[in-house]
């Protein structure tokens, strides 16, 4: 797969309902100290069925550990899990990789209960 390309393969409708992308809150962000390029391990809870899910995200550039306790994201929960720079990284947490801004988090516009999955 590739990022910052244009518009890439395209899939059908049932195979975007294939991805699990859920809401979860930001409970913990410590420094990376592995990672070759700035990034954070997160954990985030999903809710009571699904509980608190480690990963391990590039947001450095618009976001501090501080910053992130308590914000709500949504990620991307059926990838297999994934070793990244020393961390278990079990979730993708989504956001949009802006040219002049950086990486910026794909948030609820309102508060919702953790583990609602998109719709």
């Amino acid at each position: 797969m590739s990022f910052g390309k244009n518009i890439s393969q395209e899939i059908t409708f049932e195979d975007f309902l294939n991805v699990d992308i859920r809401a979860g809150t930001i409970v913990s962000a410590t420094t990376n100290l592995k990672a070759k390029k700035p990034a954070y391990v997160l954990d985030i809870d999903f809710g009571y069925d699904i509980g608190i899910k480690k990963s391990s995200a590039q947001l450095t550039e618009n976001y501090t550990e501080e910053s992130l306790i308590g914000k709500q994201i949504c990620a991307v929960m059926n990838f297999p899990p994934r070793r990244v720079a020393g961390v278990k990284s079990e979730v993708l947490v989504l956001a949009i990789i802006c040219k002049d801004t950086g990486t910026v988090l794909m948030e609820p516009s309102m508060s919702v209960t953790n583990g609602e999955r998109l719709a």
